[in-house]
């Protein structure tokens, strides 16, 4: 049995027209289907662009963000007033250069800052989602960015790129639509979840559902928030993001504001005060439902599960005469040294599997010790890596130097 999500109102007006703010309403013609089965009608998509179409619309480049990203991905964000989250990669001169390139960047379904997500409202019942909303995978993601694409009237895109779990959509996008892609960045990720991050993921979950003030997931028709049990969630992601060498170089054992150890369980050292305010300031931005619904997605991602467990497979396309063959899409996978979170192996497996093949592909690994994080902070060989990749497609696609 199909199970339709209606996320319409009854207002024909409100089908696939973006309004002012960057939330275009998709699926009103044809819903998109989920891997849970049924189905969503009238979704909501909220997205940023930087720079502009060339004439040929060649020049698209699809930026997919991370488990706690959001769509602001090169602009003062409206809720926290930071910079945008990827501002050393996208922006006037920089990798994904906005004088050159039209970017675009949505906010995942299952998300909370304008998708449609267990925070929007349910135009079925006038309130929140909250845990109504379907459990949705990567591929649904990914799907719903696909509408937003052709909504926007772009045939191919010239790259998706994106870190971690926007990794993961990059190489579903490749998966999914080979010929909707010409080149692919995936960093920082991997094919499908381990146990190990499955497993800090079921700790962060049940630190918000332990909550009293999550309140079976209602806490928005009750009135509360589960801030300490998502603060807490935070916390313990927030460590899988760094490494041992950083935390010791950043902070040791150093004392918080005070001269000795107090014998108590305030915030003695200073590493313990700055997990604290990541939790705070985290729970002022994100919604605690959108951390269950994301983190699921991410655990369930497994790209060789629907191809025979062979990663390889997935990478197999139709070629003209019927016969498979590997994928046309170009790919340049990065991971770092000191990332334990998604260590070098898993992109391995990526380029050993792309390989298989004979697909496209370079790979690097980027010496840091800067940890899983190192994709959004000032690695210089990192943004010299992806600089060349870009450049060097863009100049084989023809794209030009500037736009206009």
């Amino acid at each position: 049995m199909t199970v339709a999500f209606d996320a319409t109102s009854q207002d024909p007006s409100q089908a696939a027209v973006s309004d002012p703010a960057g939330t275009v309403r998709l699926g009103t013609d044809q819903p998109l289907e989920l891997d849970g089965g049924g189905a969503l009608t009238g979704f909501r998509l909220a997205y940023r662009t930087y720079g502009t179409l060339n004439a040929d619309r060649s020049n698209a480049v699809l930026v997919c963000h991370a488990l706690t990203g959001d769509q602001y991905v090169a602009e003062r964000h409206p809720v926290t007033g930071k910079p945008g989250w990827w501002d050393l990669m996208v922006g006037p001169g920089r990798p994904v250069d906005t004088d050159r390139f039209f970017v675009i960047c949505s906010n995942v379904i299952g998300g909370c800052m304008g998708s449609e997500g267990p925070k929007e409202i349910d135009a079925q019942t006038g309130a929140p989602w909250a845990l109504n909303f379907p459990v949705i995978t990567i591929a649904d993601m990914v799907r719903a960015q696909k509408a937003l694409i052709d909504h926007l009237g772009i045939d191919q895109l010239f790259c998706v790129i994106g870190g971690s779990m926007g990794g993961m959509q990059v190489l579903q996008w490749a998966v999914s639509y080979p010929d909707k892609v010409y080149c692919c960045l995936p960093i920082a990720t991997a094919a499908r979840h381990s146990a190990q991050n499955i497993a800090f993921h079921e700790v962060g979950r049940q630190a918000i559902m332990a909550d009293p003030d999550w309140r079976m997931g209602d806490y928005l028709n009750q009135g509360t928030r589960p801030t300490k049990g998502l603060s807490v969630a935070r916390m313990a992601a927030h460590i899988t993001y760094l490494s041992e060498p950083a935390l010791h170089r950043k902070f040791g054992r150093n004392l918080q504001d005070r001269k000795s150890i107090t014998f108590g369980f305030d915030a003695d050292f200073q590493v313990e005060s700055y997990l604290r305010y990541q939790g705070i300031s985290f729970v002022e931005r994100f919604d605690a439902n959108s951390y269950l619904y994301i983190t699921r997605a991410m655990d369930y991602f497994d790209l060789a599960v629907d191809h025979g467990g062979v990663l390889a497979n997935a990478f197999r396309v139709k070629g003209p005469d019927g016969r498979l063959t590997g994928t046309p899409v170009k790919f340049c996978v990065i991971s770092f040294s000191s990332d334990w979170l998604f260590p070098t192996g898993e992109s391995r497996a990526v380029v050993h599997a792309l390989n298989a093949v004979a697909a496209n592909v370079s790979f690097v690994e980027v010496e840091t010790d800067k940890g899983h994080d190192s994709f959004l902070l000032d690695v210089p060989e990192f943004y010299q890596v992806a600089r060349g990749f870009i450049e060097g497609n863009a100049a084989r696609r023809g794209i030009a130097a500037k736009v206009g």
